[in-house]
């Protein structure tokens, strides 16, 4: 993607503009960021993947003085008639089974895909939504069909309602409204208060617009859940390295684990109390595995492609063939679920990591970002890296299709 070039997603702003002017600072409305755009799952479809057991759904129902929250799946005769008002329909992480999803998200890569998180769809019928609120993360608030007018603040009271399944702000108050239609978008940096409220909306076709929002929203690690999956993978590597390694010359021979001792150690009358020096063997040992940048690079790259625990991947159904793939008869794509990315030293793919260097390096590197090879790119890929790329295959991450030219 050419960062400079100006784009009607951004309202004619290039991505580095808007990412200097907008992301973390200010929201952008655009007026028809997709020109007549057609959303891609209608009504039918949305409830059909609410029903499935692997995705996240929520159903928001307000009432008069209250409301509801039930997470799914859900039945469709279990959903509120399309005549009752005020409720709403949630589905996360569209993207990860439905392939035009996967597709719309690859619009937003001018942002690292270690914040981009997921796509949900919204909908809802006339006056819904999920009340008065502010997200965490940075959101795209792209208006797939129907009519959504939105509120928006820079609130200072982020009190909240009690006694109420949804964390909907106390005091709002809206310095600015818009109302968006089909192909209408709205960008919110973190911590922007907003309030969404679906109207009714007449189509081309004289019937009736169903309320559908697209929501594109990043990731926004929390520092101490962060810092709290790098040491238990830190843990891990040590434990790793504390084993007999069958791949390096000696093997058989372990390194040395380093246990707590303490001859020193006088008799208590206190029994209880902690001793200084596990005080300080702990922390020494917390400080050790931070001295080692690879390994710490390492879990970073882990965690943040790890895939989510309602992911799994089918194992592929057609064999590995490396000989099409090294004469340049096939070509290779990741699998929507895949999250893959890369460092200067390593490639990280689904929470794992490989330590990479030369040409299948910067090979992989431009799968991670392309997330696609053409058949000339692949003739380049060494034995590893083919073999590499085949347990990958095999494991369901990535897939052989044909080339673009032959389609």
């Amino acid at each position: 993607m050419d960062v400079n070039q100006p784009l009607a997603l951004l309202g004619g702003l290039s991505p580095a503009q808007f990412m200097r002017r907008h992301w973390q600072k200010k929201p952008l409305l655009v007026r028809q960021a997709i020109p007549g755009f057609q959303p891609f799952l209608n009504r039918a479809g949305l409830v059909k993947m609410a029903a499935l057991e692997q995705v996240e759904s929520r159903l928001i129902v307000q009432q008069e003085k209250s409301w509801s929250m039930k997470k799914g799946p859900f039945a469709p005769k279990s959903l509120p008639s399309l005549g009752k008002e005020g409720w709403t329909l949630l589905v996360q992480g569209v993207d990860l089974h439905e392939p035009a999803g996967h597709a719309l998200l690859q619009q937003f890569r001018f942002v690292p895909d270690a914040r981009l998180d997921d796509l949900m769809i919204s909908f809802a019928t006339t006056g819904g939504g999920v009340g008065p609120h502010f997200d965490s993360y940075d959101v795209f608030l792209l208006q797939a069909s129907g009519r959504r007018r939105w509120k928006i603040g820079l609130q200072k009271d982020f009190s909240l309602q009690q006694g109420v399944p949804l964390k909907i702000l106390q005091n709002f108050e809206a310095d600015e409204e818009f109302v968006l239609e089909a192909g209408d978008m709205l960008y919110l940096p973190p911590r922007y208060a907003h309030d969404g409220i679906a109207e009714e909306s007449v189509g081309l076709d004289r019937k009736a617009a169903d309320c559908m929002t697209y929501s594109i929203g990043f990731r926004c690690p929390e520092q101490t859940e962060l810092a709290a999956a790098l040491l238990h993978r830190l843990a891990e590597f040590g434990e790793d390295a504390a084993e007999p390694d069958s791949e390096k010359e000696g093997s058989g021979t372990a390194v040395p684990k380093r246990m707590y001792r303490d001859p020193a150690q006088s008799a208590t009358e206190t029994p209880a109390a902690m001793p200084d020096g596990l005080a300080d063997f702990a922390a020494k040992a917390v400080l050790e595995a931070l001295k080692k940048p690879l390994a710490l690079a390492c879990a970073l790259g882990e965690c943040m492609t790890e895939p989510k625990p309602s992911v799994w991947f089918d194992e592929a159904e057609q064999a590995w063939d490396g000989e099409a793939v090294k004469a340049g008869r096939t070509e290779i794509e990741l699998d929507s679920r895949t999250r893959m990315m890369y460092d200067g030293e390593h490639i990280f793919i689904n929470g794992e990591s490989y330590r990479a260097k030369g040409a299948d390096a910067s090979l992989m590197r431009r799968l991670a970002d392309q997330r696609r090879l053409a058949a000339r790119e692949l003739r380049k890929a060494g034995v590893s890296a083919i073999i590499l790329l085949g347990d990958w295959h095999d494991a369901g991450w990535l897939r052989q299709v044909q080339p673009r030219s032959l389609v």
